[in-house]
C-alpha cells in the first residue's frame, strides 16, 4: 500500500482499475465509486459527473467485470434536485452506452424518497441497482416499491442515522427484507460483513445461488469474500477512489468501533 492509499479507498482511477483487475482474477466483481459526496455548488457536481464518466469509460476500455455507483449528494441533490436528476441521467446513459452496470448508493434519511424516485426513473430506461437500508422503518415498503419499479435491490444494514440502533433488531430487519425478493424469485444483492447474516443467507440461498450476490467493502472480510468466490457464490467488492475520503472513512471507523463496543466482529 502506498502512502496515498488507505485500507478503505484508493487514490485515483488508475489504482481502482488495477485493483479491480486483480479482484476479477479472483472471480470477484467490483463496484467502483468516486468519492465526492456533499457537493454544495454546481462546479463540484459537474466535476463529479466528469469523474463518473471517466470511470465508466475506464471500466469499459479495460473490459472489467465492474459497475459504477453514484451518490446523489455528489451530483447536486443538496442544492438543485432537478440538476441532480439531469446529472444522474447523463451518467446512467453513458454507462448504458458502454455496457457498464449502473448503481445508486443510499445516503441519509432526508434523501431516501428522492433517491428512490430517481432510481425508478432510471429503471424505466435501463438496469439499475439501489441500496436500501435495513435500519429504517420504511424499508419494507421501499423494497416492495423498488422491486415493482424494476430496480435491483441491494439490502444493507445502513451507515447513517436510522430508525433503530439495536444490533439484533437490525439483523432481524435485514432478514425480513431479504425474504421479499426471495419470495418473488428476483435477483438481489446484500451488503454485509456480519458473519451471522452471511451464514444465514448462504444457508437460505444454497439452492438459489444465481439469485443473490454478496457485496463487501474494500478493507473488510477479505478472506471471506475470496473464499465465497472460490466456492461459487456471486461476490462483489465496493471500491471507492479519490482524495475526498474523510466522510466515507469516518463511517467505516465508526462501524468498527460500534461493533467492538457490542462485542461483535466483522467477518474476516
Amino acid at each position: 500500500m502506498n502512502e496515498r492509499e488507505s485500507r478503505w479507498a484508493l487514490p485515483d482511477l488508475q489504482s481502482a482499475v488495477d485493483w479491480c483487475s486483480r479482484r476479477n482474477a479472483q472471480n470477484i466483481r467490483c463496484i467502483i465509486d468516486v468519492l465526492g459526496e456533499y457537493a454544495r455548488e454546481e462546479s463540484q457536481a459537474a466535476g463529479s459527473v466528469e469523474l463518473y464518466l471517466a470511470a465508466a469509460k475506464s471500466i469499459a476500455d479495460n473490459g472489467l467485470d465492474a459497475s459504477l455507483t453514484v451518490k446523489l449528494s455528489a451530483l447536486g441533490a443538496l442544492f438543485d434536485q432537478d440538476r441532480c436528476r439531469q446529472n444522474v441521467q447523463t451518467v446512467a446513459r453513458e454507462a448504458a452506452r458502454r455496457g457498464v452496470g449502473f448503481e445508486i448508493d443510499m445516503e441519509g434519511l432526508g434523501l431516501v424518497t428522492y433517491t428512490i424516485d430517481v432510481a425508478a426513473a432510471c429503471a424505466k430506461k435501463g438496469r439499475v441497482s439501489l441500496a436500501l437500508q435495513a435500519y429504517l422503518d420504511r424499508s419494507t415498503d421501499d423494497v416492495l416499491r423498488a422491486s415493482e419499479s424494476g430496480i435491483i435491490v441491494r439490502i444493507v444494514k445502513g451507515a447513517y442515522v436510522g430508525s433503530t440502533r439495536d444490533f439484533a433488531d437490525i439483523q432481524k430487519r435485514f432478514k425480513q427484507l431479504s425474504k421479499i425478493p426471495c419470495a418473488k424469485e428476483s435477483f438481489f444483492t446484500v451488503g454485509t460483513h456480519d458473519p451471522d447474516l452471511i451464514e444465514w443467507m448462504t444457508t437460505k440461498m444454497e439452492g438459489k445461488r444465481d439469485l443473490i450476490e454478496f457485496g463487501f467493502l474494500r478493507g473488510l472480510a477479505d478472506r471471506t469474500k475470496v473464499a465465497m468466490a472460490q466456492e461459487g457464490w456471486l461476490v462483489s467488492e465496493y471500491v471507492p477512489f479519490g482524495e475526498n475520503r474523510t466522510a466515507y472513512e469516518a463511517r467505516r471507523r465508526k462501524y468498527l468501533k460500534e461493533l467492538e463496543s457490542l462485542g461483535h466482529t466483522s467477518a474476516r
